[in-house]
Order: structure tokens, then C-alpha cells, then sequence
């Protein structure tokens, strides 16, 4: 009825037409769509130079950051990922970081039409293991890191690991980006295929690296540092907030520069880059208002990257509200909370799109990681824990807002309602400042 003239199914199968319609029967079906949706859209990505950003960390944060730089040097950029994906500046909400095959092969149609000369991507394991990004021409790939998260689906590390390892031996890749300071990042590294140049990326100052930051400085101000690349060094100043930023900058400084660009030119990008949606963004601290910082942090190491970096902008106390995901790996909630417990001096627990999971009994497995569980406070009302955050601040003061960054909703049992963490936190400040000046 909707006017398709044959169908492609998975086989086997007994039946050869439906409604008239022919059926191919194709064996691994999943593994072909990719190729089969690339030659119906006449392979977009061979008009494009297309960068892969894989690992558990940063990957929304280097995509963005990315397509900025790629606009700053004169590119007509576009993203998929996260946040979602479209022409740099226009993105449209996705349900996934990576959509499904034939999806990903429609928008890089789509972007090739509107005239864009380079994608950045975002390519998460489960895309790598399912395929979904099969006949996508990948020039650059990079990698973040690897540390805990999705072990409810590849089950082990090692699984986990393998998947994101496919994105560096993938047909046709030039160069291969890659944080060096992760212990799976220096495997990868050292495995590389024969005619994939590897970029070998250190924060850390590791000597063997090729493109590296030495004598970091974080302040108020955001981050400084000395840059070494194959093309050049010289000093970066940015206002991004973070040291983990510096592994960021130090990606798409890799990347541009195997695209060919200019290094000074570069290094003009880099200092141009503001802050992502939800990923660090900065509220108050200022006039005598304690700093409010939002962040995407849903991992144990996220949200230990996110606090020490907030230590080192801190001049009180550093105060943590977050949560664990429903129906996800229920393994790091004890890890998250002993994070917390550790690294902040006032931890608040609550809701982080609990979904279809019983909230109490996700706050119960947080609180399992804590030495001393009677100093957290729990309050599953996430707008009032905010509140109570944000209320108890003061100048000085530091509260990190972690797990939901962008989203604009909190995930329960009846579906998604509206929540924005960036809107409460906003609102509770003027709250706080109201009660200050009455």
C-alpha cells in the first residue's frame, strides 16, 4: 500500500511474495543494510570527509566542539550524535547517539545535498555491534576513552572494548586519533592497521605522544595550556571549564590537522570554542551567587572527571546533586556514590530518569557504595533537591548538577515529563538572589 516494489527480509522464510510484492530473502540482513541503504542514497559519505568520535566519555563534547572549529576554518559542518543531528547551528532531536543504518545513510544524503563539506559523528558501541554504521566512509576516527557503562549489553569490558576497536580497522581509514593516557586507548594504538596513521593524544604529557598538552593551568577563567602537535606548537587559551576539556581540544586538534588544516589557524579554532549544551555549563557565580554547574556526567568516571575539575574552581564547599538511570547498568550505582561521597563535601541523591525501575530501590544501590551513607542527603523530587542544593550555597561555593545535561526530560515509569536541569537550576538562583536582597 505505501508503494514499495520488493522487500528485504531477514532470512529464512518460506513465503515469496507479499500482497504481490517480491521478497528477497537475505541471509545477516542487519549486517547488509548499511551497504544496501549506502548504494540507495549513492554513497553520500564519498562526498564528504566524515569523522568518527567513539568511547565512553566526550564524545558529544568532541562532535560539537568539532563543528564549531570546522565552522570557525570556513566548512559548512553538520553533526550526528546526542544532541541530535543536522547542519551545524540546526541540529533535530534523535532518539539515539547513533541512529539506525538506513537512517544514518539518509542524513549524510541529506547533508551532501544541503551542501555540507564535512560530518562529524558521534559512534557508540551498540552502533559499532549492530551495524549501524556499515558503508559510512570514515576518513579520521578518534577515540576517547573507555571506562565503565553499557556492560548491561556487551556484558564484559573486553566486549565492550572490541566494539569500539572495529571503528579503527574500518575500511579506508586515514588516521586514527587516540587519548594515549587510557590504558585501552594505548592497545588501540599499538594495533593499528598497516596505512592508518596514528595520532597518539596525551593531557598527561606522556613524551611518546604526537599530539600533546604540557603545563596545564585551570582557573576561573577556564584552561591553559602548552600544545605540541606534528605541525606546530604553540600556547592554547580556552574558556571551555575542565581539565578533562584539555582531552577534548586535544581530539580535534588530531583531527583538523590530519584533515590538512593550518595549524595556527588551528589553534584559532580552539581558543574561539564555547561550551556545549549540557556538558559543563556555567550558571551564577557571580554578584555573590554561588556556581552552578550542569553536566551530562551519568558515569562513574564522568562524574569523578566533572568533580575534580570543579575542585579546582571551588573556594568552598563543593556540593554534588545526581542519580542513576532506570533499566541501565546497575553495577556502577555503587561505584557513583562512593565517587561522590569522596570527591564532593555535600552529596544529594535523587531521580535520573528512573524509567521503569523502582526509584527507592536505585537510591538503595547508590547508598550501598557509601562508608558513611547518614552524611547524604536523599530527596527523589529532583527539582527540590536542586532547590535544596542551590539553597544551602553559598559564595564560593560550588554545585554540580550531574546526569541529565541536555535532556529536557525525566524518563519514569508513565513515560517522559518535562524537566530541564539547566531551566531549575536557573530558576533557583533567582530564587536564592530574591531571598538574598529581601
Amino acid at each position: 500500500r505505501a508503494g514499495a516494489r520488493v522487500v528485504l527480509a531477514e532470512a529464512p522464510a518460506r513465503d515469496h511474495a507479499v500482497a504481490g510484492v517480491p521478497v528477497l530473502w537475505i541471509e545477516n540482513l542487519h549486517v547488509w543494510v548499511g551497504e544496501i541503504a549506502a548504494r540507495f542514497y549513492d554513497h553520500p559519505s564519498s562526498k564528504l570527509r566524515v569523522i568518527g568520535v567513539t568511547g565512553t566519555n566526550g564524545k558529544t563534547s568532541t562532535v560539537q566542539l568539532l563543528a564549531q572549529a570546522l565552522a570557525f576554518l570556513g566548512h559548512r559542518a553538520a553533526t550526528i550524535g546526542t544532541l541530535g543531528a543536522g547542519l551545524h547551528g540546526q541540529l533535530r532531536e534523535g532518539e539515539r547517539t547513533t541512529p539506525d543504518a538506513i537512517s544514518v545513510q539518509g542524513l549524510l544524503a541529506d547533508f551532501r545535498d544541503a551542501g555540507a563539506s564535512h560530518v562529524a559523528m558521534e559512534v557508540s558501541s551498540h552502533a559499532l555491534d549492530q551495524g549501524r554504521v556499515a558503508g559510512v566512509g570514515f576518513e579520521v576516527a578518534a577515540f576517547t576513552n573507555l571506562t565503565r557503562d553499557h556492560l548491561d549489553y556487551h556484558g564484559s569490558m573486553e566486549a565492550y572494548g572490541a566494539a569500539k576497536a572495529k571503528l579503527f580497522a574500518w575500511p579506508g581509514l586515514q588516521a586514527a586519533a587516540i587519548n594515549i593516557d587510557d590504558a585501552f586507548g594505548r592497545q588501540l594504538a599499538a594495533h593499528l592497521p598497516e596505512g592508518v596513521r596514528a595520532l597518539r593524544l596525551s593531557a598527561a604529557g606522556d613524551a611518546t605522544a604526537d599530539v600533546v598538552a604540557e603545563q596545564v593551568v585551570t582557573s576561573a577563567e577556564g584552561i591553559a595550556f602548552a600544545l605540541r602537535t606534528p605541525w606546530g606548537a604553540q600556547a592554547v587559551r580556552s574558556s571551555l571549564l575542565g581539565r578533562f576539556n584539555v582531552d577534548n581540544l586535544l581530539a580535534v586538534a588530531a583531527c583538523l590537522g590530519a584533515l590538512g588544516e593550518p595549524f595556527a589557524r588551528v589553534v584559532a579554532a580552539l581558543e574561539s570554542l564555547q561550551p556545549i549544551n549540557g556538558r559543563m555549563n556555567r550558571l551564577g557565580g557571580h554578584d555573590g551567587l554561588p556556581l552552578a554547574v550542569v553536566d551530562y556526567a551519568h558515569t562513574p568516571d564522568a562524574l569523578e572527571q566533572a568533580l575534580t575539575a570543579l575542585r579546582a574552581h571551588c573556594d568552598g564547599r563543593l556540593i554534588c546533586v545526581f542519580g542513576c538511570g532506570g533499566e541501565r547498568d546497575a553495577g556502577k550505582r555503587p561505584q557513583m556514590g562512593a565517587i561522590a561521597e569522596r570527591l564532593a563535601d555535600v552529596a544529594i541523591v535523587t531521580d535520573d530518569n528512573p524509567r521503569g525501575e523502582d526509584g527507592d530501590v536505585i537510591v538503595a544501590q547508590i547508598v550501598a557504595g557509601l562508608a558513611h551513607p547518614q552524611r547524604v542527603r536523599v530527596e527523589r523530587d529532583r527539582a527540590v533537591a536542586i532547590h535544596a542544593a542551590l539553597g544551602m550555597a553559598r559564595r564560593g561555593d560550588v554545585v554540580l548538577i550531574a546526569g541529565k545535561g541536555h535532556e529536557t526530560y525525566q524518563e519514569g515509569a508513565a513515560g517522559k515529563r518535562p524537566f530541564d536541569d539547566l531551566a531549575v537550576a536557573r530558576e533557583a538562583l533567582e530564587h536564592f538572589n530574591m531571598e538574598r536582597h529581601a
